[in-house]
This record gives C-alpha cells, sequence and structure tokens, in this order.
C-alpha cells in the first residue's frame, strides 16, 4: 500500500448499515481501517487511511452501500502523519513531553480531524490523542503538548479550521501530571 495521506469517514445512523459499509470499504480499496464502532445516540463510525485515490474509493464505496443511512461522508487529503496515530490512540508521551497542554473541541468527527491536522502543521508541537465521537455526543478532541507558545499557536490553528463547528479549546501552560495519566 502507498504512504497514507488521506482519512476517509462515514458516519451513518444505523449500526447494521454500517457494518455493511465497512465491509464495502474494505473490499473497495487497500486502506487501514483505522476505527468502525458504534458511537453515541445508536449512530456508527467509520475512519479509513491511505492514499488519497484509495480512500476516495473506500468511501464512495461505502456510501453507495449506505442505502439512505448515511449523515456524513469525507475525505481529508494531505493529512499530517501525526493524525494517522493519534486516531488510534497509539502514541506514547515521555516525561520529557510533559509540557502545555492544548485541547480542541468540535461538534463533529470530521470537523476535529481537520483541527488535529492544522494543529499539529501549524507549530511545533505534540498532536497525541484525537477522539472521535464515542461517549462525546458526537463531538471530538484532539489534544497537543509542547511550548506553551506552541500549543497556543497549534489551538489558535485548529480551531480555525474547525469550519464553525467549534465547541471549545483550552491551553493550559502548566498541566498537573494528573492530566497526562493515561500516556504515560
Amino acid at each position: 500500500m502507498s504512504a497514507s495521506d488521506a482519512i476517509g469517514m462515514l458516519e451513518l445512523t444505523s449500526v447494521a448499515a454500517g457494518y455493511r459499509a465497512t465491509d464495502a470499504m474494505m473490499k473497495a480499496a487497500p486502506v487501514d481501517l483505522l476505527m468502525a464502532r458504534s458511537i453515541c445516540s445508536g449512530k456508527y463510525l467509520v475512519v479509513v487511511g491511505g492514499s488519497v485515490a484509495s480512500v476516495n474509493a473506500s468511501v464512495g464505496a461505502g456510501a453507495g452501500s449506505a442505502e439512505g443511512y448515511l449523515i456524513e461522508q469525507e475525505v481529508i487529503s494531505r493529512i499530517h502523519p501525526d493524525v494517522f496515530p493519534a486516531v488510534g490512540m497509539a502514541v506514547q508521551l515521555a516525561e520529557s513531553d510533559l509540557r502545555a497542554l492544548g485541547v480542541i473541541e468540535t461538534f463533529s468527527a470530521s470537523s476535529i480531524v481537520r483541527a488535529a491536522d492544522a494543529a499539529v502543521k501549524t507549530a511545533e508541537v505534540k498532536l497525541f490523542r484525537v477522539h472521535l465521537a464515542m461517549a462525546l455526543g458526537g463531538k471530538g478532541f484532539a489534544l497537543v503538548t509542547g511550548d506553551t507558545g506552541s500549543v497556543a499557536a497549534a489551538v489558535k490553528a485548529g480551531a480555525a479550521a474547525a469550519d464553525g463547528m467549534l465547541a471549545g479549546i483550552s491551553v493550559i501552560p502548566a498541566p498537573d501530571r494528573a492530566l497526562f495519566r493515561e500516556y504515560i
């Protein structure tokens, strides 16, 4: 498979349709399944990564199989490579990473991916979490760490990229280590 430089997402109103769409997506093109699960309010979210062409083909196939259950479909290309492990919750932090903390919260899964991508492209920060929709009523949040100025710049850029879907932001210059507990 070529390098991952795109993320594709489908949000559906039905879990059953979500499983069908996920199967269609995986069979349509060589993509990595980053997430496929039920989310709040009985909806289903599928997220894939791969080349732009593969992700477009995969999302198109999934949307085509959705049979009236589709809420949203999105392909975001030219994604920063740090977004993929942050979506997969595969980022480990060292003690030296525990600096200022930035939080960006949006009202949708696709808007938080766009916000996280803009944040990590704007400043020298470590993106360590992109949380999509689960137990948040369909919202998402991203967490970054770094020096205070870089975190503030990243959060500002992420907020601007949220395209009117911003729910909240925080920049915490000297966070208590307990805020990083599950990452160290």
